[in-house]
């Protein structure tokens, strides 16, 4: 039992308050007493609506399965699709789409009204990664091409021990035609350039034959450093990312370049979301207090993290803003750090880091008061750097279920401000749309939310996971690798963009798309990711900093905003398509029987195992896992529902017996282990299937996957994860 403090009707852990109180508050105008105060009337005002808004969405839950036991058949998407609209508009699922408007958000920072760029996610409880995530604003173009499979290792190009020059000179070259292709010369190409240096306010490119020639687009030079005749950096601006030419002797690549151009570095990851969510496995005041502890760090500026790296201690914190001079010899200053937001969790998560009357309260109120009140430091100017320009603080919300539920989440923003003092309007709201309700009523969802949204995304993950759980009675789901190409997920992507762009996000906030999984496969993730922007998405989830990186180039290849322009004159995708459920007919069962159906088993126990394996036992909420054939896939608990909802809807519907689930994971387990067992803190599951809490915790989210509310996960986890921690304690 953790020490208590007792504020008239709350109850605090001791060490949460310490942290507020010593931490969080000082500095930002606001007494402990007026912030618990303001959290208690919060927690009583919108506690009880709280629970309202959970209980209509079981009671919709209900009446979507009692229809689906009724009309077993797949949908007819000529005839019953539209008795299901009458259905769900009766049940009040699917409600009216009101007359048109667009955001009225105001003061909202640059790099997220109007710069397209990559985004990061990563788990602020993990002060390295939050480190690298914020300070990957600027990166080494070198270093990510050198380091991934973008240059090919063919004979003589190979990665090796030491530093293949042979590879570098192909990572200058691919440079080389980036700059061409984003910053291209008047005359002649960057290849052939041996000097660079600015001339009258203009740059001035040297090339080999003694000739000079200009930029192509001259308003392209953005400023310079050192001397103008010999600078040691030249910065370039296309698409409104920015392009750093560092010039002089480096360390490896880049000696010799007849330019002496040591690196190119480039804005890549100018907005990252800190997650307090499903990337986090914090699952009591222990944990919460790491998490805030690191965003207030973020916000103060002074986080700092020692790690060990190729046995070289490393000291990492967050990075200086960036001093150039203008074309015309003027000082000025870039942000050097991404634009920050943190995701709170979802309405459904509750806690007892503060109980009110004896109850737990809802775990969302408590991260809206806590990351508010830290981000009031940056808010007054009092950290070591700025993160919102503007007097903005961006707060992700996960997991909300139609427009019901983003009023409630403004009406607790109104509330948060109040409570703290700040003015109307200054949080500002991510809207996720990964939760069928919400998708088949965004233009609702967004007017909602109309004077703070400045984000909505889409994800395949989550929103996959709904759908398998909302329509879980409607028959057996397809494949996984089938649902990517279903007629619901292609509506529900482009729907987004559509309703994005008619509500005014263009010039205004963020239209997202989600994670590239695969982070050691950059070749693909080149050929297939510029598919976003192309889509209209002015920004985009990766896995690494390295991965913003690249992803980065593709913002010079298209440019957003034109492309909104063009898809704003576009019909709407089809809500008819997106309400197409994914199932499979008679035949297509038949063919799945006698091939796909273990191989499918196998694949979802793998992801399942590896990810809860790391969650349970060292709480480890994202993780790269190992799948079946040895690809690395980041996983977090969004792949997690979408793989145990696979699961128990094949079981659910006949396809598979229990028997052969537990035999399937029992057998993956093993799989799973040998490929952990390099891991000193892995603790095997296959030595005693019964006393592995991660086991058992797999095979629950598994077998009780239909009765666990709306599919999610964290029931299981944090239950499991409570008594794995317990057990150690003892």
């Amino acid at each position: 039992m953790t020490n208590r403090i007792n504020i008239n009707d709350l109850s605090v852990d001791q060490s949460l308050y310490e942290l507020i109180k010593t931490e969080i508050l000082p500095g930002s105008g606001v007494s402990v007493d007026r912030f618990w105060s303001g959290f208690e009337n919060i927690v009583k005002q919108l506690g009880g609506r709280n629970k309202t808004l959970l209980e209509k969405r079981d009671e919709l839950q209900q009446k979507l399965d009692e229809w689906h036991k009724s009309n077993q058949q797949p949908v007819d998407a000529a005839v019953d699709v539209q008795a299901y609209k009458t259905f769900l508009k009766n049940i009040g699922y699917l409600l009216p789409e009101e007359g048109a408007f667009e955001i009225t958000t105001e003061n909202v920072d640059e790099e997220i009204s109007t710069v397209a760029a990559p985004q990061l996610v990563v788990p602020v409880d993990n002060a390295r990664y939050a480190l690298n995530a914020a300070n990957a604003r600027w990166n080494s173009l070198y270093d990510a091409l050198y380091g991934t499979d973008i240059i090919l290792e063919v004979e003589g190009c190979k990665k090796t021990a030491k530093y293949n020059p042979v590879r570098g000179a192909h990572v200058i070259r691919y440079v080389r035609e980036f700059l061409d292709q984003a910053v291209p010369l008047a005359i002649g190409s960057h290849a052939y350039a041996v000097k660079y240096t600015v001339k009258s306010g203009n740059l001035a490119v040297v090339m080999g034959d003694g000739s000079e020639a200009g930029l192509g687009w001259r308003e392209c030079f953005a400023g310079y450093r050192g001397d103008p005749e010999s600078p040691s950096n030249i910065l370039l601006k296309h698409n409104n990312l920015h392009i750093d030419i560092c010039i002089g002797e480096g360390l490896f690549i880049g000696r010799g370049d007849l330019a002496n151009i040591y690196d190119v570095k480039i804005e890549s990851a100018l907005t990252t979301i800190m997650d307090c969510e499903d990337s986090v496995a914090a699952v009591d005041a222990e944990d919460k207090v790491r998490v805030y502890r690191n965003w207030a760090g973020l916000m103060r500026g002074d986080l700092k993290t020692t790690i060990r790296k190729s046995g070289k201690t490393l000291h990492r914190e967050l990075e200086p803003d960036r001093e150039y001079l203008a074309p015309d010899g003027k000082p000025f200053r870039l942000h050097g750090r991404s634009m920050m937001f943190v995701r709170h969790v979802g309405t459904h998560m509750y806690s007892d880091a503060v109980t009110c009357n004896g109850e737990q309260i809802p775990e969302t109120f408590l991260d809206a008061m806590v990351t508010v009140a830290a981000a009031m430091l940056d808010l007054r100017g009092q950290g070591r750097y700025r993160n919102s320009r503007v007097g903005s603080v961006y707060v992700v919300k996960p997991k909300m279920h139609g427009p019901d539920e983003i009023a409630a989440a403004v009406e607790l923003f109104a509330l948060v401000e109040d409570a703290l003092g700040l003015g109307s309007n200054t949080i500002k709201i991510g809207i996720m749309d990964e939760e069928r309700r919400t998708t088949v009523n965004l233009k609702e969802c967004i007017r909602a939310a109309s004077a703070r949204v400045v984000f909505i995304n889409t994800g395949f993950l989550d929103r996959t996971g709904d759908e398998i759980h909302s329509c879980m009675e409607a028959g057996p789901v397809i494949p996984k690798n089938d649902m990517k190409l279903s007629p619901w997920l292609l509506a529900y992507e482009d729907r987004n963009v559509d309703l994005g762009l008619e509500a005014g996000m263009l010039g205004h906030g963020q239209i997202g798309k989600g994670m590239w999984a695969a982070p050691d496969n950059m070749m693909a993730m080149m050929e297939q990711k510029i598919a976003h922007p192309r889509a209209g998405a002015n920004t985009a989830w990766v896995p690494s900093p390295t991965a913003a990186t690249l992803h980065a180039i593709h913002y010079h290849q298209v440019n957003v905003a034109t492309r909104q322009r063009e898809l704003k004159t576009c019909m709407r995708a089809s809500i008819d398509d997106i309400l197409t459920i994914p199932v499979f007919g008679p035949d297509d069962i038949g063919c799945l029987r006698h091939g796909q159906l273990v191989k499918e088993l196998e694949n979802n126990a793998q992801g399942i195992l590896g990810y809860v394996v790391k969650w349970i036992d060292q709480g480890i909420g994202c993780s790269k896992v190992a799948d079946i054939n040895g690809v690395a896939l980041m996983e977090d608990r969004a792949t997690l529902r979408i793989s145990s909802q696979h699961i128990a809807n094949w079981l659910h519907h006949g396809l598979t017996t229990e028997k052969q689930v537990k035999k399937v994971f029992e057998k993956m387990a093993g799989i799973v282990d040998r490929q952990n067992s390099s891991d000193p803190m892995y603790q095997a599951m296959a030595d005693d299937f019964d006393a592995s809490i991660a086991f058992q915790a797999a095979l629950e989210l598994v077998f009780k996957g239909r009765e666990m509310a709306n599919g999610y996960t964290e029931q299981v986890l944090h239950a499991r994860r409570k008594q794995a921690k317990a057990l150690r304690q003892q």
